[in-house]
């Protein structure tokens, strides 16, 4: 499969248009099919060790909450940790903001297009920055802009998108099974053909030393990549 981006009905729509609340609450329960809190915990775990209060960043937050289910799984160890939620939308609810206070996190929203956001020369240094079925949105130039942003801030950058494979795209046809509205439906499949395999993202990432990469497929359905600055 050549990879092919398409709009998606989702990032088109009012972020109060009923089809758009329901589209974000199918996107919670795919990411807890696909497994994507456990993987992005784990990620950070291992990537981030140590005591000591950690500054991350996530790209293409939503609503905020699967960040949340990060955050619970890293616990405890992890508090006084502060997180920048960037998006293009404000979508994030004070009870999600207050569900954050309650872990013994800092959590920051802000409205802004990542790759704005980036290039300006006040974006904040982190330990790590993540995204979670963000990146299928960008072409390859975009892609390469955004990263190499990333790197010049980052410490540690964790990607979690879909697997451009067909079996995957077969399974997106199956959405309905878990209660997905129409939006979802048109946008699964259109995920999955924008989405990445082997090793395109690191081919993408700003070449020189000082980088230990990591890309591969993740779970069923996911293709992760990691990138770490060797110390």
């Amino acid at each position: 499969m050549r990879r092919c981006i398409k709009p998606e009905w989702l990032d088109e729509l009012p972020p109060d248009d009923p089809r758009a609340v329901w589209s974000r609450e199918d996107l919670l329960r795919a990411n807890a099919w696909m497994g994507h809190a456990g993987m992005m915990a784990r990620a950070l775990r291992s990537t981030c060790p140590g005591p000591g209060a950690r500054r991350l960043v996530e790209l293409g937050t939503g609503d905020g909450r699967f960040m949340q289910r990060v955050v619970r799984r890293l616990q405890p160890g992890w508090q006084d940790t502060s997180v920048v939620m960037l998006d293009r939308q404000n979508v994030i609810s004070p009870a999600t903001c207050q569900g954050y206070a309650a872990l013994g996190w800092r959590a920051t929203p802000v409205k802004a297009d990542a790759l704005d956001w980036l290039r300006q020369a006040a974006a904040p240094a982190c330990d790590a920055m993540i995204v979670n079925l963000v990146l299928h949105h960008f072409t390859e130039a975009q892609l390469a802009d955004l990263l190499r942003e990333a790197a010049r801030v980052t410490r540690t950058f964790i990607a979690l998108e879909p697997r451009r494979a067909r079996r995957c795209l077969f399974f997106t046809h199956l959405v309905w099974l878990i209660g997905c509205n129409e939006v979802t439906r048109n946008d699964a499949p259109i995920s999955v053909h924008a989405g990445f395999k082997g090793q395109e993202l690191s081919q993408l990432w700003p070449t020189g030393q000082g980088w230990s990469l990591q890309e591969r497929r993740a779970g069923f359905f996911s293709h992760s990549f990691i990138a770490q600055r060797r110390e």
